[in-house]
């Protein structure tokens, strides 16, 4: 039985992702922290002997420790960029002429290895540092962000109509909100109860159901035809891929393939901003004064993960009464706001309400991926796809790795700076954001974003 509903697969990959990430780096913390001196961890203990004593020999320790974590962050991920970059280029870019579901199993293939590798590295006590080493495997596969663009170009397929395609988007988010919430509100107990390797199976079991699903259930959302099965090379493939993304910018006239650069744009500087501090709100929280442990940091990630049902529904009420353009503004301004009082979050209390400006954060990246799809060709969807999860692979590799180089750089004098730092830099996507407006006003073609498109003919105009 083949059916057409890629959501279990998104659910399920979800699930993985969500706990494999607070896991990983926890386990890395507490490698690093045993290696590095002579504290040990209790299994039933918080994840460090946190001191917040200034004076405490273990305060200069936990310091040092944070700033090993940041920088092995950095290399594992920047170990994992050009391969990620190629294969997400390469899949996303085909997948117009050969179907959304290879990228699908291919990239789930790269994980699952990931996640077997990481199991096996916890039971046996292998050297983290081989972390590096499967990173670069996995990304070879394809990453998250692949198995994202296809999803996302699977379902673009299926929704002809364009304000369906801003609805659907955003219940996508929603579940990947409800996914990684509920994920996130049970990953410490998962520490806690099963410990890394258990934990580390688990995911490995769930990614393995996903694999079989995306097999042997899933039918393709693009049906190919005789013509598509023609062999050719592999240089000839290359010089296709590229083709098809000048042709996604070439086809436009000239006010959509400004406001689409535009639109990129936006997107990837907010994404950069976003995916780059998302890691630094573990280390922040497992470092003085908060010194969380691993429930307290799986409370904290359940309750930002929020953002994805609470951004879900500001787009379903707000689409009734404002444009796309202007809900985005709403989701940058607030985000905004909730970095600048993460900065000076120094108690648990305030650690927890500072969650609340980011109830809207998700809402940019549904509106401005549907804003895009309604500026190209429903043939070009996943070219359009590739090149957003292109950038979103080299956005969110450097994001990661300039904000753990910086984050261990100032958290011996300001650990909250980096968080000043993002709020600063929204400010580039909303400016950005501005001169979308002032565009497509000039232009008369903010109907193409806000509306649906009086017909397929006038992306060739």
């Amino acid at each position: 039985m083949q059916i057409l509903f890629v959501e279990p697969a998104i659910c399920l990959s979800a699930f993985a992702m969500s706990l494999a990430a607070p896991l990983t780096t926890q386990y890395v913390y507490r490698r690093i922290w045993e290696e590095t001196g002579n504290y040990s961890i209790a299994p039933d203990s918080n994840i460090s002997e946190c001191a917040k004593n200034k004076s405490s020999p273990i305060f200069a320790f936990q310091e040092e420790v944070q700033k090993k974590v940041s920088l092995f962050n950095l290399q594992m991920d920047m170990s994992g960029l050009i391969p990620g970059l190629v294969s997400t280029f390469i899949l996303l870019s085909h997948s117009d002429r050969r179907g959304r579901k290879f990228p699908l199993v291919l990239s789930s293939v790269g994980v699952l290895v990931t996640s077997v590798w990481l199991c096996l590295l916890s039971y046996f006590a292998f050297p983290y540092q081989l972390l590096i080493a499967s990173t670069f495997i996995g990304a070879l596969c394809g990453n998250s962000t692949t198995f994202l663009g296809a999803s996302f170009a699977y379902i673009v397929d299926q929704c002809k109509e364009q304000k369906q395609r801003t609805i659907r988007i955003a219940v996508i988010d929603f579940l990947l909100g409800i996914v990684t919430g509920l994920t996130a509100l049970s990953s410490g107990y998962f520490i806690r109860e099963l410990g890394f390797v258990w934990s580390f199976l688990m995911i490995a079991v769930a990614l393995t159901v996903n694999l079989l699903y995306i097999l042997f259930f899933l039918d393709d959302s693009m049906k190919q035809s005789s013509s598509q099965n023609v062999s050719i090379s592999c240089t000839e493939g290359f010089k296709n891929l590229f083709y098809q993304t000048y042709m996604l910018f070439k086809n436009a006239s000239g006010e959509q393939r400004s406001l689409l650069c535009l639109l990129i744009f936006t997107m990837i500087t907010y994404f950069f901003v976003i995916i780059g501090i998302s890691p630094i709100f573990i280390l922040y929280e497992l470092n003085s004064p908060l010194c969380w442990d691993e429930v307290l940091i799986g409370y904290g990630s359940a309750l930002g993960s929020i953002s994805f049902l609470s951004s879900f529904l500001g787009i379903w009420l707000f689409s009734y009464c404002m444009e796309d353009i202007h809900m985005t503004f709403i989701g940058i301004f607030t985000t905004m706001v909730g970095m600048a009082m993460t900065a000076f979050a120094r108690t648990t209390l305030m650690m927890f309400l500072v969650r609340l400006p980011f109830l809207f954060t998700v809402v940019p990246l549904s509106v401005l991926r549907s804003m895009m799809t309604k500026v190209v060709r429903p043939t070009e969807q996943g070219t359009l796809f590739a090149c957003i999860a292109f950038l979103e692979t080299l956005g969110g590799v450097t994001a990661v790795s300039t904000f753990n180089g910086i984050y261990s750089a100032t958290v011996a004098w300001h650990k909250g700076f980096v968080f000043l730092l993002s709020a600063v830099l929204l400010l580039i996507p909303a400016i950005s954001l501005c001169a979308v407006k002032c565009i497509s006003r000039n232009a008369g073609s903010h109907v193409l974003l806000v509306q649906e498109e009086p017909s397929e003919d006038t992306s060739d105009r």
